[in-house]
């Protein structure tokens, strides 16, 4: 899967102009945490709620009300937004997108394409709710957990034998262990449970650990 299938299109962005009291009713407006910030068509840096809020003036400020407004007005987005923005390409795996995010701790990344123009964003809750649907969740099934040796075949085996006890696969995952095993979830619906654990004796590379709906 590619972060252009689960990314938004329809990016809000401003300028390098737009002012902190304009970029905070952006913000506010549509209920969103970060803005991109586009110059000539080219992302040039990246704004948060949390950059603006850190921008602004202490409650124990001296200052009266029209003072406020008038130095938040005064103040611009170039002069808070992160520069070093950290992006990623429309067609990169989204696994990439998520690891980029995971490493520096950032919570988005803007989607830029060949040319470097901004074409999307996507953020950790769009991988999020990727991830849950990948995995099945929410629809009914048996999930069954293996412990697996990093050998080829041994998924297929897994598979084989899922189906031939009349399964559906509803989704497969899986992840490295510290020992160079591999913990293998299969979930699957309509399995002949018997039948499926009898076929597993004959699988030699994965050790079945434990199975819930």
């Amino acid at each position: 899967m590619l972060v252009k299938d689960v990314m938004t299109k329809k990016v809000i962005t401003i300028t390098p102009e737009t002012s902190f009291s304009e970029a905070m009713n952006i913000l506010r407006m549509n209920k969103i945490r970060r803005l991109p910030v586009v110059k000539d068509g080219k992302i040039v840096g990246i704004v948060t709620e949390k950059d603006l809020l850190r921008a602004s003036p202490s409650s124990a400020t001296t200052l009266d009300i029209w003072e406020l407004n008038y130095l938040l007005n005064k103040l611009k987005v170039e002069e808070i937004m992160t520069k070093d923005v950290k992006t990623v390409k429309e067609d990169e795996p989204l696994e990439d997108a998520a690891y980029i995010m995971s490493k520096n701790k950032i919570g988005a990344l803007p989607v830029i394409n060949e040319e470097g123009e901004l074409v999307g964003i996507i953020t950790e809750t769009d991988i999020f709710k990727t991830f849950v649907k990948m995995l099945g969740a929410g629809r009914k099934g048996i999930r069954y957990t293996f412990e697996a040796e990093d050998e080829p075949g041994v998924i297929y085996n897994i598979s084989k034998y899922a189906t031939d006890a009349g399964a559906n696969i509803i989704a497969i995952s899986s992840y490295p262990l510290d020992n160079g095993k591999y913990i293998v979830v299969v979930k699957i619906e309509n399995v002949d449970h018997n039948k499926f654990l009898e076929y597993l004796k004959n699988c030699k590379k994965a050790k079945l650990l434990y199975f819930n709906e």
